[in-house]
């Protein structure tokens, strides 16, 4: 789920005129053609904005927070190097796509609960056969759950109900099956969505801070201030990361963002909870203005 996008897009095939739509379990889905871009294409459902695909370019990411996560997706090996990557949440299958494009060979599962919106994508937007995406219809905790213990590079996850985060992927619980399905030095990253008073964002620095040595969070200015609902990416790992170049790469971004780790990221989480899931509930509900 965006909270807010930049620009992007260029398909071959459909019209750049056409807008689509379909109700899947989780709403009506609408694929609305970016006006800027030929081949660009939004996914929304029931309005609210969950990604942004590029079939002639699936190189380019137009939403800020998948910017965010591809610069992660550039930085967690060698350039070209192939990963094993898990996606909990599909969408649009919008970084499955980066992934194969930018590290070809890479083997990838996507794990998304909602079956009719996975067919809707799969015949409007459809995925490249020869690419190695595999895609789960299953609730993310219980496609997590099937992951061979110790395969994956990336667990990325950007689960959204409506535009909610549901609770049972914000606990201690969850990452303790993220950490088992992480290879030796692997990385999570969560799309994260909260506004003011930032109480959300601030229990998930704290449940990531008691399962992985080091973290590192971005999101734009205004929302780290608490000024603004908006996203922000985590990623978390038990080996040093990559913060000066992260850094870097996001504070160039078209919207540019700012980048927290260390202590600086602990003073900000203030003392907050881990989450267990006997206590989770589900990210905040963004107000209607975020979507206009």
């Amino acid at each position: 789920m965006a909270a807010g996008k930049g620009r992007g897009g260029r398909q071959r095939g459909r019209a750049a005129s056409e807008a689509v739509s379909g109700q899947v379990d989780g709403g009506r889905a609408e694929l609305a053609p970016d006006r800027e871009r030929a081949g660009g294409w939004t996914l929304l459902i029931d309005g609210a904005p969950q990604s942004h695909v590029d079939l002639g370019d699936p190189g380019h990411l137009d939403f800020a927070y998948q910017r965010r996560i591809g610069h992660l997706i550039d930085l967690a090996a060698p350039a070209r190097q192939p990963l094993n990557v898990v996606h909990l949440g599909g969408g649009a299958f919008t970084l499955a796509r980066y992934t194969a494009a930018a590290r070809p060979r890479s083997t990838q599962q996507v794990v998304e609960v909602d079956a009719a919106l996975v067919a809707f994508v799969r015949e409007h937007l459809p995925l490249d056969p020869q690419a190695r995406i595999r895609v789960r219809t299953l609730d993310a905790r219980a496609g997590l759950a099937k992951v061979p213990d110790g395969w994956a590079d990336l667990v990325i996850a950007d689960v959204f109900s409506g535009a909610r985060t549901p609770a049972h992927l914000t606990s201690t619980e969850f990452l303790d099956d993220v950490r088992r399905a992480l290879a030796p030095g692997g990385w999570y990253v969560a799309n994260l969505a909260d506004g003011p008073p930032l109480a959300h964002l601030r229990g998930q620095i704290a449940t990531a801070a008691a399962r992985f040595a080091h973290l590192a969070l971005a999101a734009d200015p205004v929302v780290w201030r608490g000024k603004r609902f908006g996203n922000a990416v985590l990623v978390a790992a038990d080996r040093e990361l990559p913060v000066a170049e992260f850094t870097r790469r996001v504070a160039s971004d078209p919207h540019p963002g700012r980048v927290e780790h260390g202590r600086a990221l602990t003073d900000f989480a203030g003392g907050a909870a881990p989450v267990a899931d006997a206590s989770a509930v589900a990210s905040p509900q963004p107000p209607p203005s975020v979507f206009h």
